[in-house]
This record gives C-alpha cells, sequence and structure tokens, in this order.
C-alpha cells in the first residue's frame, strides 16, 4: 500500500499513464551534460560566495544612538538557542536529502541538479541581500546596550551618540539587527522545500487532501520557529525577523521558478528541463527507427499487379492463373 502510495505520489498529472511513460535520466548518462549546460549558474554562484563572504569582513554603519534609545536596546545578551552552524544543516542539508531520496525514486537527473542548484542560489541570494541591507542599516540589536557597556556604565559624546567600550566584535555585531540572517536563509531553504514538496506530491491538484497541505507547512513552520527564537533570545526585534523571513520566501520562490513549474501547475511535478529532454529523447527514437519498421507497411506494387492481372480469389501459383493470364494477353493483343 505505502509504495502505491509513493508511485502515486510522483506520477504525472494524468495518472498512472502517464506514470507509465516516465523517462529516466541517470547521473552517470546525462550528469555531465547537465552540469555542462549550467557551468555558468555555478560560476556565478562562487561569485555569490565571495560577496558573502565580503559582506561579512566589512564593518556595519554604525547608527546613531542617543540615551534616550536605550529603552528598547537594554535587554540582557543570551546564547542562541538556534545556534550559527545549525542554520546550513536544515536549510540547505535537510532539504538535500529530500532531493536525494526523490532521485532514487525517480531516477530524473534534471530533477536532482535543478532543485540544489536552485536552493543554493535562493541560499546564497538571500544571504548577500540579508547582509547587504545589515550593513547599510546598522541597526542596533535588542541587547545593544550590554554589548556596549558591558560593566552597565553608559557613555556618551557631546552629540549624545554612545561611546561604547565593550569588546569590539560585540559592538559591531551589536549593529546588525535588520533584517534577520537566521530568519531569512530558514525561509530562504525550507520555503524553497515547501515549494519542491508541494509541486512532487501534487497538493493543488483540486482532490481535497488536506494532509498534503501539513507536508507543506512542515518546513514553512520549521523555519517560522526559528524565527521566533530569534525574538526570544533578544537578538532582534520582531519587524527584524519578519522582514528576514518576507525577504527570504520571496528569493525561494522567484529561485524555483526559474527551474520549476508553479505547483499548482498541471506540470508542476517536474521541472523544465525534464520536459524537454523527455520530448527530445522521445523525438529522436521516431527518427532512428529502422527503415525496415517502416516498410513493412508499404505494400508489394508487383504483387499487387499480378493479382490484379490473376482476377479476384486467383494466386499466381495455381494453374488457372496461368489460363487466365493468357487468355488477357490473347485479348489485349499481345499473342
Amino acid at each position: 500500500m505505502s509504495s502505491q502510495i509513493m508511485r502515486n505520489m510522483f506520477q504525472g498529472p494524468q495518472g498512472r499513464g502517464v506514470e507509465a511513460e516516465l523517462e529516466c535520466f541517470y547521473m552517470r548518462s546525462h550528469g555531465r551534460k547537465v552540469a555542462r549546460i549550467h557551468m555558468h549558474d555555478w560560476l556565478i554562484l562562487i561569485l555569490l560566495v565571495i560577496i558573502e563572504i565580503g559582506l561579512n569582513v566589512i564593518h556595519p554603519f554604525y547608527r546613531f544612538v542617543g540615551k534616550d534609545m536605550m529603552t528598547d536596546l537594554k535587554y540582557p545578551m543570551k546564547d542562541n538557542t538556534v545556534p550559527l552552524w545549525a542554520v546550513p544543516v536544515y536549510a540547505v542539508l535537510l532539504p538535500i536529502l529530500v532531493f536525494l531520496f526523490i532521485y532514487f525514486k525517480r531516477r530524473d537527473i534534471y530533477d536532482l541538479h535543478h532543485a540544489i542548484l536552485g536552493l543554493l542560489f535562493s541560499i546564497l541570494i538571500t544571504g548577500v541581500l540579508t547582509d547587504a541591507i545589515k550593513d547599510a542599516t546598522g541597526r542596533p540589536r535588542p541587547d545593544f546596550f550590554w554589548r556596549c557597556f558591558p560593566d552597565g556604565i553608559d557613555n556618551y559624546d557631546r552629540w549624545g551618540n554612545v561611546v561604547c567600550h565593550g569588546n569590539e566584535s560585540d559592538i559591531r555585531e551589536g549593529h546588525k539587527s535588520f533584517p534577520s540572517g537566521h530568519s531569512s536563509w530558514s525561509f530562504a531553504g525550507l520555503g524553497f522545500l515547501a515549494l519542491y514538496l508541494a509541486g512532487k506530491i501534487k497538493a493543488f491538484d483540486r482532490s481535497g487532501h488536506v494532509a498534503k497541505l501539513c507536508i507543506v507547512f512542515l518546513p514553512l513552520l520549521m523555519a517560522s520557529l526559528v524565527a521566533v527564537s530569534r525574538v526570544d533570545d533578544y537578538w532582534h526585534h520582531w519587524q527584524d525577523v519578519f522582514a528576514g523571513g518576507l525577504l527570504g520566501l520571496t528569493v525561494a520562490t522567484f529561485c524555483y521558478l526559474q527551474f520549476f513549474p508553479a505547483p499548482y501547475h498541471t506540470e508542476g511535478w517536474g521541472p523544465y528541463a525534464y520536459f524537454r529532454a523527455v520530448e527530445e529523447t522521445r523525438s529522436t527514437r521516431r527518427v532512428d527507427r529502422p527503415v525496415n519498421e517502416i516498410g513493412l507497411g508499404i505494400p508489394d506494387l508487383n504483387q499487387q499487379s499480378r493479382q490484379d492481372r490473376a482476377g479476384p480469389g486467383l494466386d499466381s501459383s495455381s494453374p488457372d492463373y496461368h489460363s487466365y493470364s493468357l487468355e488477357s494477353d490473347v485479348e489485349s493483343g499481345k499473342v
């Protein structure tokens, strides 16, 4: 029963008939071709990684922080409920494991390659946008007071701006509140996974199976809980996590639609490249059919001529055929 459900999950929009026509494109036979076609996309990913590193090296904008602003910036410093190293695990590695599982079920390298490529683009584009906005905005975190004045003794210049004497790295990190990186990365990775699952299980096939939506909402719930933890840990204001989540989900949607139809589309269960490859494969098969297969349907004109001469119901090897043929030749003046 479970195997039947799994087969139905990955069949096409027309049911079992389409499932029987599914093509397999293996990593060994088509992997290099796919990677070569998208070589420039992978180079752009490397460029995005370099930009992301640079954005984390430069100093953010140190916004003016006056004494009257400290009311909302005196929350205690806490450790992260969700550590930074865990973000790539659940936002990148977990979706890739799902992609690999579906590849072993469907054997479609186009689906696997485009899912991984789209996910990495979603994560890196979101990361670049998030850190660029962080550095440009320089909004202080809710625990900025204790980062700036770890001993609790505040100090201000003649303009009323803070004169921090805390740890330089803490102060620098304290100016990176907006938007939330945990939230944006979580929704970029898990939001992409939610769209991918919605297409694979055909969540919007108008069958009324609400249970499918539970599967789709599960990654989004996970991302939401990570975003809430950032407010609970006093690392971000609620506006930071809201903007970060919206940014990540928006980028994930754009990146997903670059490679896959919308989940509510009748062909939303496969990437665009898969359907193109199927058309090319089947066209090649039609062209490469043996000539003798085509020739089977062509009648033997000489045999037909002899049959016409023999008259209806006469075989060319029978004595009656030779008698009938002789009579015809006499009538026509050939003899």
